[in-house]
């Protein structure tokens, strides 16, 4: 005779199948459903408790759609699409280590059926990709989290990546931390250095060994540049890379057709007007980090002429000429 705990547990069970076997391509018939239940968790029922299950699966706001061929699961937190560009996300990030994302990858796929993984074959070459080798990040998330609630500082050692390719600690740092900012594929914690008195952008994956401190936090609008707090939009355009220094207008003559690649690194609110009597250029007025906005030219040194600071062009000028020397001098 069946107990009585396993007829309480088919209802479940029997969602728990449809979201694993089913979809519009792959429905299951009351037969299917009963051999699945039977093979994996030892419940026997007759197909009439089966179709019961369903309708009370279907009453309670499930959308399982049933036809001649059987009944599939037809809705889903997330679509097949959806979680490719997740998937493609952790893949890409380089802040999240290869062992982690693989991980992250696999509940993300358990989140659709059993088809869905022959779909997305490229997560097994998750290894291949370029990624942090720092444990600590997932850890760093939720101490910067609870110390920012908290309106405490935090303490941390910093690290750079020596020649064997491994980080190495450099110094200690005591900040006051305010944001995590996702920047080009990486995190960055945005936190005043308490000893410098200055706001500092450091990569999260080179981060270890942090803790919160007993220290109160500074008042981020006790922090020059910031009084009026934190403008994202003003942040994201003015910082291309993670230079602290304070934005100024940047003038600049473009090929008009890396159009696209400025509005990507600088976003729509910039001023961009023709400039000569064709189409071939514009000139671009942006506010930006100067320190930035010197390796963005040097980036696009080909197709970008600054114009001013007088300051940022000597310093572009400076840096061609060493350039120069470096590849034409007589060996």
């Amino acid at each position: 005779m069946e107990s009585l705990e396993p007829k309480k547990l088919a209802l479940i069970r029997i969602m728990q199948i449809l979201q694993k076997h089913s979809d519009y391509d792959h429905p299951l018939t009351q037969e299917d459903i009963a051999r699945y239940l039977e093979n994996d968790y030892d419940i026997v029922i007759e197909r009439k408790a089966v179709s019961r299950n369903i309708s009370l699966l279907k009453e309670a706001g499930l959308e399982i759609e049933s036809n001649r061929k059987g009944s599939y699961l037809n809705e889903r937190d997330f679509t097949d699409a959806e979680l490719r560009i997740l998937i493609d996300g952790v893949l890409s990030s380089k802040h999240i280590t290869a062992k982690y994302s693989k991980d992250l990858i696999d509940k993300l796929c358990s989140l659709s059926n059993k088809y869905f993984r022959s779909h997305v074959e490229h997560i097994h070459t998750v290894g291949d990709w370029d990624k942090t080798e720092n444990k600590d990040l997932f850890y760093n998330i939720e101490i910067v989290d609870e110390a920012i609630e908290q309106k405490k500082q935090i303490r941390f050692d910093y690290n750079k990546y020596g020649v064997d390719k491994k980080l190495h600690k450099t110094t200690t740092h005591y900040a006051s931390p305010y944001q995590l900012i996702l920047h080009n594929q990486r995190y960055y914690l945005m936190a005043q250095n308490e000893r410098w008195k200055n706001m500092a952008f450091y990569r999260l994956d080179h981060i270890t060994n942090m803790s919160i401190t007993e220290k109160k936090r500074t008042l981020i609008t006790a922090v020059e540049g910031y009084e009026k707090g934190i403008n994202y939009k003003d942040l994201s355009t003015a910082l291309p890379y993670m230079f602290t220094d304070k934005p100024e207008r940047v003038e600049f003559i473009a090929e008009s057709q890396i159009i696209d690649q400025i509005i990507d690194w600088f976003g729509k609110d910039i001023r961009i007007n023709p400039y000569g009597d064709d189409d071939k250029q514009v000139k671009v007025a942006v506010k930006v980090s100067p320190m930035a906005m010197e390796h963005w030219a040097m980036q696009y040194i080909n197709y970008v002429k600054i114009t001013s600071p007088q300051a940022l062009v000597d310093k572009i000028k400076d840096n061609l000429r060493d350039a120069s020397e470096k590849y034409y001098a007589s060996n």
